[in-house]
């Protein structure tokens, strides 16, 4: 019996529920505000003249907090959501994550062992889900996250049934 033919190599046709977000920009805030307190806290504390760097602490700390916060709350989650990606065909499934280094994964249908939906706090709040697909690989797992939860539980459905005819089929 002859192996498949190896999936194409190519972009993942779809991009993450746009809930992501908001789910990425509620994640900002929040780290954001704990870099605004731990800031803020160092200020009040650290008194006037401990040192040369008092100034750097009073004038930097807050420019360092709102140059965080345009960028992670601003600029990240959109541009995450544009890049993020992913995709189910009959050969394989598909991701393609990360805005500054690139990571292309192709999971062949047939090393699938097991798929799992798993939801966080802050996905539930969203209503999203990601799909973890272990495979027999030295990869690991691969998720796809962020997805809504029906999409998220209809792919992992569909991944698991079409993984157990490739293993009938191999036995």
């Amino acid at each position: 019996m002859s192996a498949p033919p190896p999936a194409p190599v190519r972009e993942p046709a779809w991009s993450l529920s746009r809930s992501a977000i908001g789910l990425w920009v509620t994640q900002a805030v929040l780290g954001t505000v704990v870099y605004a307190v731990i800031v803020a806290t160092a200020i009040v504390l650290v008194p006037v003249d401990a040192g040369w760097w008092v100034p750097l602490l009073r004038w930097g700390g807050p420019a360092f907090v709102l140059l965080y916060g345009i960028v992670t709350i601003g600029v990240r989650p959109r541009l995450r959501y544009r890049v993020h990606r992913w995709e189910v065909t009959a050969e394989a499934v598909y991701t393609l994550t990360g805005w500054l280094t690139r990571t292309w994964t192709l999971v062949p249908i047939s090393r699938i062992q097991t798929v799992d939906v798993n939801r966080g706090v802050f996905q539930q709040l969203f209503g999203l889900a990601t799909v973890a697909v272990l495979t027999a690989s030295s990869q690991g797992t691969v998720r796809v996250p962020h997805l809504e939860v029906d999409v998220a539980r209809r792919v992992a459905d569909d991944l698991a049934r079409r993984a157990d005819l490739v293993r009938d089929e191999a036995t």
